[in-house]
């Protein structure tokens, strides 16, 4: 007898329904699967023997071969044990049910134990947009699971209440779709503006840079407090809308990094590699394609403490997802998208010592050692970030003031008020941040003054600006106007854009 099991296979970020054949046959007893399987998926067979005999059942005698359609796409992880099992207990009549609407996700221990895997909620939302509504998978991926509208999701602890289920003697119960609810008391981080001395220039262009989802990079001697402003970008980023936090968790997901408890996340993400981070790391990749860090920071910020450190090729595979916000990875066989739109925070000291600039310190470096230096941050990748700010010293009378300054929350709360302004102007474009904007919308909505294209003129001759550069400061000025609740860009705005693109 020939059992049809229907379960669901990942590429990436999207899926395919994988349709798992069982045929059990006379002959030699031997289990083979075939189907371009990878080893996990090969080694399933020794998982589905032991946990079909630890489940009170009996593996047949005979030659069982199962089939993984479509048969010339690759089939990778241990997500389809549970397909297989069930295949094989319809097809040897020790399980008599319907299963040809339901999707059977999950990995089985040797005690007959369903476990948890990777990806579930891409899959169920692929699956739903494929017309699949039944899902069985497993106790511990309920949570994520449970933030999809208009399907039907039975957790299952073990194979034997996967069969008792499916047997009608002791149904699962359905699991409960949960809303989302934005909360803030699981939001407690370590750093906090008012924590921040000093730096009225370097905050202020913080503000500027997550108000419209710009990128950013402090450049300062040690100790001035670079990596400490980094770390207050999560604190005053907006909340995540339901379609942000959703996009997020499908990467968490996928790379295995979703806090189940939670099953969603809350929190946009701040990615901080070291600077030995490979550019596979960084962009994604592998023999099974996964998520790197510019995916795993998409809806919040990728953190580079010290940029000149890292390789010159991990910084220049930066250049094409800063403008496309998404990462391509290309195989021999096929390709792989990830969303990766995220803001670029970056810190580097002035030169090698660091003391390049100071008023109280003598700088130890040669002009050709600051020159490389400098030269290990190319040209085409300064162009694509927005703010580039300089982080003066602190002094010690600033230091030891007691007076507090701004929170975060207030901080939040201006951004808050500015992203609810953009989200508005974009509303028909697809688009939530000045950031996103491109040209179309830039002669839209950034209609300049002549006074203000005389300044900008000035800037571009003067500085030497590409036409990438001008486009950013429009944008970075339409975000300042935003700021200044202003439905038009002043000359102001303008002059303060520039000002960021000074070193």
């Amino acid at each position: 007898m020939i059992a049809k099991v229907l379960s669901y296979a990942l590429n990436g970020l999207s899926g395919f329904k994988v349709e798992v054949e069982i045929d059990v046959n006379n002959g030699i007893p031997a289990f083979e699967i075939v189907g371009l399987a990878d080893t996990a998926v090969k080694e399933a067979k020794e998982r589905v023997r032991s946990a079909i005999k630890n489940s009170g059942r009996t593996i047949p005698t005979r030659r069982i071969t199962a089939n993984l359609a479509p048969a010339d796409l690759k089939k990778e992880g241990s997500y389809l044990d549970l397909a297989l099992a069930v295949g094989v207990l319809v097809s040897s009549a020790q399980l008599n049910a319907e299963v040809n609407d339901i999707i059977f996700l999950g990995e089985l221990s040797l005690d007959g134990g369903i476990r948890k895997i990777r990806g579930v909620l891409p899959t169920l939302i692929d699956a739903l947009n494929n017309g699949y509504k039944k899902f069985v998978i497993p106790f511990e991926n309920k949570e994520e699971a449970s933030f999809v509208e208009g399907i039907e999701v039975y957790p299952a602890k073990s194979l034997s209440d996967v069969i008792d289920h499916l047997s009608g003697l002791k149904p699962i119960e359905k699991l409960e779709r949960k809303e989302y609810v934005i909360a803030n008391k699981n939001k407690v981080y370590d750093s906090d503006m008012s924590f921040v001395k000093g730096q009225k220039m370097a905050k202020r262009a913080l503000e500027v840079a997550v108000s419209g989802g710009h990128n950013l990079l402090f450049v300062g001697a040690p100790g001035t407090g670079k990596t400490m402003l980094a770390k207050c970008i999560p604190t005053i980023m907006p909340d995540m809308t339901f379609q942000e936090a959703l996009e997020t968790t499908k990467i968490h997901s996928v790379a295995g990094y979703l806090n189940g408890e939670e099953g969603i996340v809350y929190k946009r993400p701040f990615r901080s590699p070291h600077h030995t981070a490979t550019t596979v790391a960084l962009t994604g990749g592998g023999s099974n394609v996964r998520p790197g860090e510019i995916s795993l920071a998409h809806n919040g910020v990728l953190f580079l403490d010290e940029m000149p450190e890292y390789s010159r090729s991990t910084l220049e595979a930066l250049r094409q997802p800063l403008e496309d916000k998404v990462i391509t990875i290309a195989r021999a066989t096929s390709s792989t998208t990830f969303p990766a739109d995220f803001i670029l925070c970056g810190s580097m000291n002035p030169c090698p010592c660091g003391n390049y600039g100071s008023t109280t310190k003598t700088c130890t470096c040669t002009p050709s050692q600051i020159a490389k230096y400098k030269a290990k941050l190319s040209g085409p990748l300064l162009d694509r970030i927005d703010l580039q700010v300089q982080v003066d010293e602190v002094k010690y009378a600033e230091l030891s003031d007691e007076t507090e300054g701004e929170t975060s929350e207030q901080v939040r709360q201006r951004v808050n008020r500015t992203r609810l302004i953009q989200k508005e102007r974009f509303i028909k474009d697809g688009i939530l941040t000045n950031a996103n904007m491109g040209e179309k919308h830039i002669k839209k909505y950034c209609i300049l003054s002549k006074e203000c294209e005389s300044i900008l003129k000035s800037a571009y001759e003067n500085l030497k600006l590409s036409p990438r550069a001008r486009a950013r400061i429009i944008k970075v000025a339409r975000t300042i106007a935003d700021m200044s609740l202003y439905e038009e860009i002043r000359p102001e705005h303008i002059l303060e854009a520039i000002s960021y693109r000074q070193i």
